[in-house]
This record gives C-alpha cells, structure tokens and sequence, in this order.
C-alpha cells in the first residue's frame, strides 16, 4: 500500500541525529562482493529499500546474505549465476553496476536494462565503452544486455565525462583484468574513494584516489573483508537544509564535513552557520535564508542529490536565487509540485529562477523521485497548514526512518496510507 508523509509546521529544529551509512556507497559494495568467493561483511549498512532491492539482486544471484545488527554479511561460496533479471533491475538502476564485478569474476554476464528514478536520459554508454576498451564484446535484445569476455585486458581508459557509475564499473572490472589499467578523467566522489579502499583490502592496488586518474593494478585472488560504510553526504546535506529552513540547531553525528565542503559553503552564503565538530557536523539557522546562486558539477562540486532540498531552502529566501543543474535534464520536474505549495519558481531549460515568498501553504504533493520527496518534506516543515507528500516509497529509498529523525529534532510529521 502506498504511504504518504504527513507534515505540519512545528517550529525550529533542534538536537542530534545519527547519519546513516550513505546509500551510494552501500549498493557499489555489496556489488563488489561478488568478486570474492567468500564472506564479505559490510558495516553501518542502511535499512533503506535500495539496499533490500540490491540485497535480493545478489541473493537471486545465489550468495547467501544475512544481516546482523548493524551490519550485512554476503557469503558468495554457494555459487553465483551472473544473471541480473528485470523484476530487480527494473526498480533500481544501479543495479547495472554489478556488471562490472561479474566480468572479473566470470568473464560473462547478463544485465536487464537498468530502471530508477527518472531524471531525463542517464545512458550506460560510457560503461559500455569503457569495458569494451578492456575487450568485452556487448548484444542486446529483449531488454536485456549480454557480456562477455575471455580475458579482460587492461586498458589506457579515458571518460568523456567523470560519471560516478562508469568510473565504479569499470574499476571493478579492471581489479580481475590481465594487467594494469590506467582511468583518466575518473569519477571523484568520497562514494567511489570508499569503493576504492575496500577493493584493495580486497586484494587489488588501485592508486590515485580522489584525483581524476587511477591506476588499477588487478588481485591475483579476491579476500573476505570487513568493511564500514563511508557517511551519507547526502542525507547530512538534506537535514542541512531542513535546518535552515526550519531553523533551529542541530547536531549531524558521524557526518563528513569534508564530504560537504562546496555545499556546506553555498548553505553558509545562505546564511546558516556551519562548522565540523570532533563527532560531525554542528549546524545553526536563526534567520531567514539569504538569496544564492547554486550550480551543481561533479564531485567536489555542489551534488545534484542536494540541488531539490537547496531549492526548498530558497524558495522561502529573502530574494531571488538562480539554480543550474548541469547533470541530469529532469531534474526540475519537483518544482511544479513546490509550485503547488506557494513558491514561486520559474524554470528554464538547465535553469530554474526561485524567488523567495514570505511563507508557503500546506498541499498535497507528490514526490517524483527520491531527492524530489525528500525537498518536498523539508518544504513541509515551514508550510502553512498540513502537507501531505505521497510517495513516500521514493524517499524510503534512500532515507532510513526520515519521519522519526525528523520527529527526533522536534518536527511534526507521521505516515498514512496515501
């Protein structure tokens, strides 16, 4: 049954709440570990339905997978079948990223075409074109996508763009590669700095981390490990901006100031005080927030993740803020709904104009996807009357228990049946 959030103003916000292990990092290591034949324990693992979905993907597989407090552990000596099937693929699209560990792994696998949210056209090309640099020869049909490779070589790989997804694929692939690999133009968010760190516990030599080049030096075998998930940036940054437009002081435990620092720079020209503290993150809001300008880029750029919650920030802001999303082309399909509740937002092509109104109005609402809910819920927090946003399955995607970590700060919010 579908559920909704059920939010009404309730004043600032203030005390502590634990950030969870961050979703992004989470899915791409549970996907490594089809590379071991073995144990491979994961700690600080969100209890969010991306993880599920991911979980039930390599368990159809055929690894073994229990969770233990705080932690999920994959055993793979069973046997792995390298078949993703589309009733899993289909609900979540990095489920593509598997991929690359099945080609280390097996030489072959099988891919339904991947799904998720819908943020406009997000190929698989660069994927594809990497791993074929590294000699895996593609088919498609029926929806489905077949690779295989006799030996996987190691490759001078160039991106035409640092895509976060590629850059993982094709690392992955290039850990059980004959010889090294070289990526230039890599991916550099703290997620795959995380993967990074766990495949060399592995067994691979991977160096150049957190810079655009990586030279991959493949595992002559795959160890079991233990590994505790990297904090989400993103969740920290979402109750970043509930704060500020809620005010208030709170606390992000476990938060990564680091992780942060162009968005955390963008939220103090807003005008909250932000600072690391030996446990997180300290964040404070007792004013309305100032007009800015945000565009998001790649890491260390400002995340498109954080770019809805940014835009709810500012659509209560003392002025006018110019938005550019410069990754993905559907991402403003939110502001209508944010339209619906009294903000005043106008958008064009890459660029959305938010001109910050005195207060907005209780509606119901409905979140397109999950960074969209997640926006559309800290809207709620200031908004006149009650906001009902339905949806609430996109945002429990990437939240774990979002209401009772609001509620924990002293917000008023609650789920129904939609």
């Amino acid at each position: 049954m579908s559920e909704a959030f059920v939010i009404e103003p309730a004043g600032e916000l203030h005390g502590s709440v634990t950030i969870g292990g961050a979703k992004n990092s989470a899915l791409k290591l549970i996907a490594a570990s089809l590379l071991a034949d073995g144990v491979t324990t994961l700690r600080n693992v969100p209890a969010i339905d991306d993880i599920a979905t991911m979980l039930e993907l390599v368990e159809t597989m055929g690894a073994s997978v229990s969770r233990e407090p705080g932690a999920v552990v994959i055993d793979t000596s069973p046997g792995v079948e390298p078949v993703a099937p589309y009733e899993l693929v289909r609900r979540m699209r990095a489920s593509v990223i598997v991929l690359g560990p099945l080609l280390a792994r097996f030489g072959r696998a099988r891919i339904a075409m991947p799904g998720g949210c819908n943020l406009g056209a997000r190929p698989i090309d660069l994927h594809l074109k990497g791993l074929e640099e590294m000699g895996v020869e593609f088919n498609s049909s029926h929806g489905y996508l077949d690779a295989k490779v006799d030996r996987l070589r190691g490759s001078n790989v160039t991106l035409e763009f640092p895509s976060v997804g590629a850059t993982e694929n094709i690392v992955m692939a290039a850990v059980g590669a004959d010889g090294p690999t070289v990526l230039e133009n890599a991916a550099r968010e703290p997620e795959i700095t995380d993967l990074v760190t766990m495949l060399n516990r592995m067994g691979a030599h991977i160096t150049g981390v957190g810079t655009s080049t990586l030279r991959i030096e493949p595992a002559e075998q795959f160890g079991s490990v233990e590994h505790e998930v990297v904090a989400d940036r993103i969740e920290a940054g979402t109750f970043i901006a509930a704060t500020g437009i809620a005010g208030g002081e709170v606390e992000l435990k476990g938060a990564r100031y680091d992780d942060l620092a162009i968005a955390i720079s963008k939220f103090c020209e807003a005008g909250l005080l932000i600072s690391a503290t030996a446990d997180g993150i300290w964040v404070k809001a007792s004013e309305r927030a100032r007009p800015t300008d945000v565009a998001t880029l790649p890491f260390p750029g400002f995340a498109t993740d954080l770019q809805p919650q940014a835009v709810a920030l500012l659509s209560t802001s003392g002025g006018t803020s110019v938005v550019t999303e410069n990754l993905f082309d559907g991402r403003f399909m939110y502001t209508e709904e944010l339209v619906r509740m009294g903000a005043d937002i106008r958008t064009d092509g890459r660029h959305a104009v938010v001109r910050g109104v005195d207060r907005l109005e209780g509606a119901p609402v409905t979140a397109p996807d999950l960074r969209a809910g997640a926006a559309l819920v800290v809207a709620g927090l200031v908004a006149e009357g009650e906001t009902v946003v339905s949806g609430a399955e996109h945002i429990d995607r990437g939240y774990e228990d979002f209401a009772g970590k609001l509620r924990a700060l002293g917000a008023s919010i609650e789920r129904r049946p939609a």
